[in-house]
């Protein structure tokens, strides 16, 4: 059986960590961060995610699972570790790849003391090459070890979306495998048959250059059709009688396109997607190579939220002085994550324009306060916040703002004024109830 260490538990490396517990394989989580350690050993989650308290707690009580800041003790009792640090993005949009050497630094110092064999897998964003030409040469000189005779090394990129992380890691569609040497991909096959011993998914074992830049060309794929049907959507908002929800459910069915992320909206944001794109486009740059598609996705998603603030311009004339409800900060439902959200953007304009803005969203409202402060007012529920309001603006597609009807909207606000940036409401019964705008909606749009 596999004893596994974690190294940095944010949140891939927590997700992994509670998951893996949840099985019965004995996992230490690593951090240097002492106040989220003992977050996390009192059975609580310091992150939003459907399911990771729950199974913190199971994992705590059954022994499975504690969190540390002694990296050493852990490699000792363990066979592998997951390097799950962050690689945040610098000024030019290329990673930092700080935590990564740190981490390799820390454990080749371990190694060095220890005589059994230890597989080093990054699971860390970070470029190609980095595997083997940084984390390998530190590993063997911290540790004075040969990468592939005394040690083994991988790169095992993750696929988890915010929101759906835990089934994602438990039910994972696919496991790609770089490795440094057969041995190394030999464990960490093991391992995760171990894991999926019921349903072990499609694996995929290869080079670390190509595991690498899996995960990249996962997320810029994505991401650059989310923004195509985003730029299509503008289009049907000048051609009567055009939807694009029924655009897209009608491209969707093509097999060689699909449906999955064909959902217009305000943009993408979160901490892969922005950050991702601007790495492959810095290293690819390094390479004297352009990637227009990728240049162009980006610069599609860095204007789309304005178009919400662009309607209710429209509607109201003019913004100063203009109370604005915002259901939703969150870059997506189920999460508290505002990294990149495309509410920063839209509240910064606003107070630009010099509006009055508030603010009410089921999870992330403490995280926007630390951005915000008492610029925005934030409201206990969505009907305070759209109380006495001129426009709401309806951001994060979380379910509970379903509920609201068209009544709602105007009994509560001054203007009944509604802007759906997420298509979350059905447009012929709001539209006919109040002054209802939807993103990818012609004038007479109808799906009769």
């Amino acid at each position: 059986m596999h004893e596994i260490t974690i190294l940095g538990l944010g949140y891939v490396g927590l997700t992994m960590a509670a998951c893996l517990a949840e099985q019965g394989i004995k996992t230490t989580g690593v951090d240097l961060d002492k106040e989220k350690i003992a977050t996390i050993n009192a059975g609580k989650s310091p992150i939003h995610e459907p399911r990771l308290e729950e199974f913190i707690s199971k994992a705590l009580k059954a022994g499975t699972f504690k969190a540390t800041s002694d990296l050493e003790n852990s490699l000792r009792t363990s066979n592998i570790t997951f390097v799950t640090v962050g690689t945040p993005s610098l000024p030019d949009g290329s990673i930092s790849l700080e935590y990564v050497r740190s981490a390799a630094e820390s454990i080749g110092r371990t190694l060095n003391r220890t005589q059994n064999y230890h597989l080093v897998v990054v699971r860390s964003t970070v470029i190609p090459g980095t595997c083997l030409e940084v984390v390998k040469p530190i590993l063997e000189k911290a540790s004075g070890k040969v990468c592939g005779k005394d040690f083994g090394l991988c790169s095992n990129p993750e696929f988890l979306k915010e929101g759906s992380a835990v089934q994602d890691m438990m039910r994972p569609d696919r496991v790609v495998i770089g490795e440094n040497d057969r041995r190394s991909g030999d464990t960490l096959q093991d391992f995760y048959h171990q894991l999926y011993e019921r349903e072990m998914p499609r694996l995929i074992r290869t080079s670390l250059a190509n595991a690498e830049l899996i995960k990249y060309a996962n997320n810029a794929f994505l991401a650059s059709k989310v923004s195509f049907i985003n730029s299509l959507a503008h289009l049907c908002e000048k051609t009567p009688q055009a939807d694009v929800e029924v655009i897209a459910e009608a491209i969707g069915l093509d097999p060689r396109i699909g449906p999955l992320f064909l959902k217009a909206g305000l943009g993408w944001g979160g901490s892969c997607f922005p950050k991702d794109l601007k790495a492959i486009l810095a290293y690819a740059r390094e390479q004297n190579i352009e990637l227009p598609i990728i240049d162009a996705a980006i610069r599609i998603n860095e204007i789309q939220p304005i178009w919400s603030v662009r309607k209710a311009k429209e509607a109201l004339g003019e913004l100063k002085g203009k109370r604005i409800a915002l259901l939703g900060l969150a870059f997506k439902p189920d999460t508290d994550d505002i990294r990149e959200a495309v509410s920063i953007r839209i509240i910064q304009r606003l107070l630009q324009e010099g509006s009055f803005v508030s603010a009410y969203d089921p999870a992330a409202m403490e995280n926007t306060r630390k951005l915000f402060g008492k610029k925005i007012v934030f409201a206990d529920s969505a009907q305070k916040c759209i109380q006495d309001a001129d426009c709401c603006i309806l951001i994060t597609e979380w379910q509970e703002f379903k509920r609201l009807t068209p009544e709602d909207f105007r009994i509560r606000m001054h203007e009944p004024i509604l802007i759906d940036g997420r298509r979350l409401y059905n447009h012929e019964e709001y539209s006919g109830k109040l002054n209802y705008y939807a993103i990818g909606l012609g004038s007479c749009a109808s799906t009769s």
